[in-house]
């Protein structure tokens, strides 16, 4: 009896063994899918699995983070941003659906230091179909209209950062403290664009969170790394902080140089728009980008302008076919900036950050806005 029931155990313990094994290789290989939804998970270096494929068309990621940091997941096509999930809680997971054309991109995998995974995007029906979409000459003046506006907004960026690097440069603290808020604001007006390139993104207006060292890592600069001596040192060395504000200047250059050459697509115009949109009401929790600074009613103020811009373009293609949807984005901006109307002050904005009543006063018409405007492709045939 002994022998077979040790018999017995020792096929159970091997049955287990083997069952770990092959489901240790199957999470190798593929992702876990659960319908349509296809589970990445970070652990602190790397995405598992860490390379993917799906059909092009619609697909919904599942981003789990495992890791002991706060992090960001990233589609990137060469430099550009396609979709991205931000502020995903360690232990937490965060949905993203997001429509995919062929080709083979890169995905972020938690901290920006680390190495990229691979997604693969193989053709399919609903790709072999884009070419029965409207053609884009409807759009023609939405489009040249935006882009003005965008080249124009990124000059007056320009402008306002040169104060503020000179103000830095003289050595008046109170002087650029007042300037960083206003300048900023011009990249928050152009960001739904400008956060297509990962890589000046990331230098211009990269968070502290995602840098390995924090504050401490030399990859993290701009807007930021500004904002951060400025307001979060007891003695700021405004003189160690010249080099960055030139940099930060460049980078600028760069940027406009980017986009005055974008060929935007006419489903870029909701689409970015309502991405910004659904990733600063993620980020409201948690106070926004300005953990210095506290201004956060001015960036929010220049991600109303800026996705306005955008929604004030398409909006009129929306009154046959889908009238409801421009009510809705006309209803929701109002709601926006009355939301922010106790912060004002004058011109600008008080200083200190949105209390709890007021980010969920502006959460509200945020995510309103950001459902909207993701269902106006769709209404306009360009889905």
């Amino acid at each position: 009896m002994r022998t077979a029931l040790g018999g017995s155990a020792i096929l159970v313990i091997a049955g287990l063994g083997a069952f770990w094994y092959a489901s240790q290789k199957a999470q190798q290989q593929a992702p876990k899918e659960e319908g349509d939804v296809v589970t990445v998970t970070i652990e602190d270096k790397v995405c598992k699995p860490n390379e993917i494929t799906v059909p092009a068309g619609r697909t919904t990621f599942r981003i789990v983070n495992n890791s002991d940091r706060a992090l960001e997941w990233e589609i990137l096509d060469g430099i550009m941003v396609v979709e991205e999930r931000e502020n995903i809680a360690p232990g937490f997971a965060q949905t993203m659906r997001v429509k995919l054309r062929p080709g083979d991109y890169d995905i972020t995998c938690g901290l920006l230091s680390n190495p990229r995974g691979k997604l693969h995007v193989t053709p399919s029906a609903d790709s072999e179909a884009e070419a029965a979409r409207p053609s884009a000459v409807n759009f023609l003046g939405a489009l040249a209209e935006y882009r003005f506006y965008m080249v124009s907004q990124t000059s007056q960026l320009q402008d306002a950062t040169e104060q503020l690097v000179a103000a830095i440069k003289a050595g008046n603290l109170k002087e650029a403290q007042a300037l960083y808020a206003p300048a900023h604001q011009f990249y928050k007006r152009i960001e739904p664009m400008a956060e297509m390139f990962a890589d000046l993104d990331q230098r211009i207006n990269g968070r502290a969170d995602y840098f390995e060292k924090r504050e401490a890592d030399p990859a993290f600069r701009g807007f930021h790394r500004l904002e951060y001596t400025l307001f979060g040192q007891p003695t700021p060395d405004l003189k160690a902080l010249a080099p960055i504000a030139d940099d930060l200047q460049a980078d600028l250059g760069k940027l406009k140089e980017r986009l005055s050459a974008l060929d935007i697509k006419p489903e870029r115009l909701a689409s970015a728009a309502s991405r910004l949109l659904r990733r600063t009401a993620d980020n409201l929790p948690t106070g926004g980008e300005e953990a210095w600074s506290h201004a956060e009613a001015s960036d929010l103020q220049g991600t109303l302008d800026g996705t306005r811009k955008l929604a004030i373009l398409v909006a009129p293609l929306l009154t046959k076919p889908a009238p409801a949807l421009k009510k809705g984005i006309e209803d929701g901006y109002a709601q926006f900036g009355k939301a922010l109307d106790p912060y004002r002050d004058g011109n600008g904005f008080k200083a200190g950050a949105l209390d709890d009543a007021g980010r969920k006063a502006v959460a509200a018409p945020v995510n309103q806005l950001a459902d909207t405007l993701g269902q106006v492709n769709a209404a306009l045939g360009l889905e």
